[in-house]
């Protein structure tokens, strides 16, 4: 690709801002709008904060960002359609707003100028395609116009899966994502028609559902009915762990296996898999781009059959990573 991508982003949360930086620090990519709710002075100070160990600074002239000399506009957009994305130049839409997830609405998006539009989280409901970068990229379709990229848990998930699933077929498997509280939880106690969910984020490990499970069933049909998932949201920041528990339908020896099978499916794509020999903990995962992280150290064979195993994953920056080769392998297509 000679000439840059072209991309907007709507909806500057953590996510929004990790994509900003990825694809800032890319050669392959220009951001050309940012669209948010939130005034641009804020929103700067946030990136900034973002930014601030890598010694990057990024100012303000004339409602735009400036970063490196690459200028970005500012539009204060507050749902799909506001934006009119081919005046300003735009290709790709990346929605990282986490409340726009049906097809109808983010088709809005297009009906404004872009020609296709990324979902940075889950959908409601089917759309155009879901590409999980190592895991189903042959699916991806010229025509396809919205995609989603899944959630970082999906991606893990999907991907330990898949590695488990060669090393011995499943039976069964099921994981609980130990996961970092997430910006629609309250830090106080607040009312919310979901009880739990109305409880301190900074102070509960609260249950919560996670709907990877039902879209892994859609990219890897061979687990229908095989697989489920759940979360634990916890007082963490960043850092997210995959506590996974599998049963295979052969017997096998012992951890080893598990780990060496792990371990060379890393050496064959370093970009989303890194595999640990040494003790870590959630902090340690902050800013790695690998969709897994897999702790070594936690493999734990139960009986002949079933495997406990742990997979760490920052679900955050690694996913803007995610969304940005998902871009690409779909300009590939085109080019």
């Amino acid at each position: 690709m000679n000439e840059k991508i072209n991309i907007g982003i709507m909806g500057f949360g953590h996510i929004g801002r990790y994509i900003y930086e990825n694809a800032s620090n890319s050669d392959s990519f220009e951001v050309k709008v940012i669209s948010d709710i939130g005034n641009i002075e804020s929103l700067q100070y946030l990136l900034n904060n973002n930014l601030r160990n890598k010694n990057i600074d990024v100012s303000i002239d004339n409602n735009c960002f400036i970063f490196e000399n690459k200028k970005t506009q500012f539009i204060h957009g507050v749902s799909p359609g506001d934006v009119p994305w081919d005046a300003l130049g735009v290709d790709w839409v990346i929605d990282a707003t986490g409340k726009f997830l049906n097809k109808e609405i983010l088709s809005k998006h297009i009906s404004t100028g872009a020609k296709k539009v990324i979902l940075a989280s889950l959908p409601d409901n089917d759309l155009d395609n879901l590409i999980i970068p190592g895991i189903n990229e042959a699916d991806a379709k010229v025509n396809d116009q919205i995609i989603s990229v899944g959630s970082s848990t999906t991606n893990a998930f999907a991907i330990m899966l898949k590695i488990l699933n060669k090393f011995n077929k499943i039976k069964t498997s099921t994981i609980t994502t130990v996961h970092s509280y997430t910006s629609d939880q309250p830090l106080l106690d607040t009312a919310n028609f979901d009880l739990k969910r109305s409880r301190s984020a900074a102070k509960n490990i609260i249950p919560n559902t996670n709907l990877s499970s039902k879209w892994i069933e859609k990219v890897l049909p061979e687990f229908k009915n095989k697989i489920f998932s759940a979360a634990l949201n916890v007082p963490v920041q960043f850092g997210s762990l995959l506590d996974m528990t599998t049963i295979f339908e052969k017997d096998f020896k012992n951890e080893d296996e598990v780990n060496n099978i792990v371990k060379e499916k890393s050496n064959e794509t370093p970009d989303l898999l890194k595999y640990i020999a040494d003790p870590i903990v959630s902090s340690d995962v902050i800013g790695m781009k690998e969709s897994v992280v897999f702790d070594s150290f936690g493999t734990l064979k139960v009986g002949k059959n079933m495997v406990k195993t742990l997979a760490w994953y920052d679900n955050g920056y690694n996913h803007a990573s995610r969304i940005l080769d998902v871009i690409k392998l779909y300009e590939g297509l085109e080019s």
